[in-house]
This record gives structure tokens, sequence and C-alpha cells, in this order.
């Protein structure tokens, strides 16, 4: 069942990426010739007005085939007037664009149903506190709820954390401590910590650690805009400054997955609840807009820069050197595909 999930969900990522190209495409008169959810031979197909609509044999991708443009063969073109190629270069970027769009999109309409339906957060209680640090030698004990910060409301322990990081002095804490309230005074001080990478950072700290107390928050109504625009900002980032890190070395390429990680991961979300899945489901919906944004031929990305370069130059490249440049765009993707499937085979039997 997780498996037919984590297929339905990709499919239906897929679908809502390839609707933006589609969408784009129509909007400024562009034949689109298919539209078809997966690769390889077709499965079902059905034609509406001039577009074959398609269900194809492997469910790992899909693609949007309009007049005058083939990904296969960047040389064949059509001069006629409902043809791709014969659009002015930022209309070619705009349907470019619209599908990396949609997943955003998509992805921010997600967080705020997860933001409706409520958000698992840690609670203001706390649970250890380091020894010999600020929170310490103020008096901070285990178990105290931590009500305000210099007269701010503290929800969630995340509240806190901002609060704590942005700080330039002395802080005045609001503390519950059985029936009473007390007001203690901390200074924060900067220590060092390891980040998701890996890397020694710094940030300002007092020592105190949540206790595993959790609740649940929601945000309505207009509520849920701000949350949902902050998480597609959010995961957008940590998805970037992973391609970063990756070009950098921090992160080894071992640590890739590739389709199989993404259904198993999948599987698990959706095992735990729909709050999880509609989370990893926009997640991965935010990877595959950064993805395609990549400057890689054959990619969104790749397309864009070649448009790009018509409109500064005021020429198309030359169909040779778009063409051989595509076909290495292809090559260096479905190498890619190849080593995460590898990476995700080899973790499955026991490597490291």
């Amino acid at each position: 069942m997780g498996t037919l999930i984590s297929l339905l969900v990709l499919s239906f990522l897929i679908f809502f990426h390839e609707l933006g190209h589609f969408l784009a495409a129509r909007f400024f008169g562009v034949r689109v010739e298919v539209f078809s959810i997966g690769f390889g031979k077709k499965v079902f197909s059905k034609v509406y007005g001039d577009t074959e609509y398609a269900l194809s044999l492997i469910p790992l991708g899909g693609y949007v085939k309009m007049k005058g443009q083939d990904d296969a063969d960047p040389t064949k073109v059509s001069d006629d007037e409902d043809s791709y190629n014969v659009k002015k270069p930022w209309q070619r970027i705009i349907i470019l664009l619209a599908g990396p769009f949609a997943n955003f999109l998509l992805a921010f309409f997600l967080y705020i149903a997860i933001g409706n339906m409520g958000v698992t957060k840690f609670a203001p209680y706390i649970g250890q506190v380091s020894k010999d640090s600020p929170a310490y030698r103020s008096g901070i004990k285990s178990g105290d709820k931590i009500v305000s910060i210099n007269g701010l409301e503290i929800k969630t322990w995340d509240n806190l954390s901002k609060k704590i990081r942005k700080s330039n002095d002395t802080l005045l804490f609001k503390i519950k401590r059985g029936g009473k309230i007390l007001q203690i005074k901390i200074k924060p001080k900067i220590h060092t910590y390891k980040n998701m990478f890996g890397e020694t950072l710094k940030k300002k700290m007092v020592g105190i650690s949540p206790s595993g107390k959790t609740i649940i928050v929601k945000y309505r109504a207009f509520k849920s805009i701000p949350f949902a625009l902050e998480e597609t900002k959010n995961a957008t980032m940590m998805i970037v400054n992973g391609l970063q890190k990756l070009v950098e070395g921090v992160v080894s390429p071992k640590e890739m997955g590739g389709i199989v990680s993404i259904v198993q991961v999948t599987a698990k979300a959706s095992a735990i609840g729909i709050v999880a899945l509609f989370g990893l489901t926009a997640l991965i919906s935010v990877n595959l807009g950064v993805l395609n944004l990549l400057p890689i031929p054959a990619l969104d990305g790749g397309h864009i820069m070649f448009n790009l370069y018509e409109m500064i130059t005021k020429k198309a490249p030359s169909e040779r050197v778009l063409y051989y440049l595509t076909m290495v765009g292809w090559v260096f993707l479905l190498s890619l595909m190849l080593f995460t499937v590898f990476n995700d085979i080899y973790r499955i039997v026991g490597g490291n």
C-alpha cells in the first residue's frame, strides 16, 4: 500500500509540474501535442482537442511535448504560428518557468493545508540544563516552563530559539515553576554546534534543551498564509544549501538518494499520517522545482539558459551546439539517476 501511495504522490507531483508548462504554453498559443504522465510505451491515451493525454509505462517522470520543441532532438523545429520555437524568448522562458513555479505553488498549498490541520511542535518546557551554562548559573531547572522572554509570549520551543538567537543583551525570562511565576535574567553566550551537514557553526545559546513535550499548533484562515510562505522558503533554502554543500564536498555523493529512497520515505510518511505525508510531498515538490531550475541542458533551467543567451545576443544558439549540449545533459541526468539508484540499493543491502 505504501508503494502505491508513493507512486501516486510522484505521479501527482509530475502532473502538477507538467500542468504548469501546459497552461503557460496554451496561454501563449503554443500547441501541446502530448501531455504524458510517465515515460516509455503509452498504456493509455486519449485525444482531446489538439492534445493527446497519456499514461506511460514508466511512472518516473512525465513530459509535455509542444509543437516545435523536442528534447530528444532540439533541431526539430517548426515555423508555424502555434509552434514553441517561434515565440519570443521571454515567452518561452515563462513557459519553462511555469513548471517549477507550479511545484513551489503546490508546496505552498500543501503547507496551508498542514497549517490548518495542525503542526506538532515542542512545547516550551525545559528538559536538560547544561552544567556551567548561563541557564544553569541563573537557576533554571528541568521541568520549568518558559512563559515569556522580554515580555514576548513563548508558545513553542521555536519561538524560544529564535528569540535567543536574535538577542543582543541580557534576556528577561518569565518562568512557571509549580504554581509560582519567576523572573530570571539570562545573558546568552556564543557556543559551537554541528548542523545537519556536519559543519561546526556558532550561535547564541543559554544551555537548555526541550523536555520532549509537544503541542499542536494550528494556523487558521489568513494565518496559514505566512506560515506556508515561511515553510516553502525554508524548504527551498534547505535544498539549495544541500546542493551547495554537495558541490563544495561537505556532503558526500554517497548520501544522495534516488527513486527507491523517495518511495521508501514516502511509504513511511503515509504510515505516520496525512500531515507527515503532506509535509514530505511538499518537500519533494520543492525539490523537484529547484532541481528543474538548475542550468543543465535537458532541464528547464538549461532551456532557460539558452533563451537568455538568445535575449542577450539577439541570435539563437547554433543548432549543432544546442544538440550536443542537450545530449550531454541527458547523459549526465541518466548517469546521475543510475548512480542514485545504485546508492539506494547499496544502502538496502547493508552498505555504508
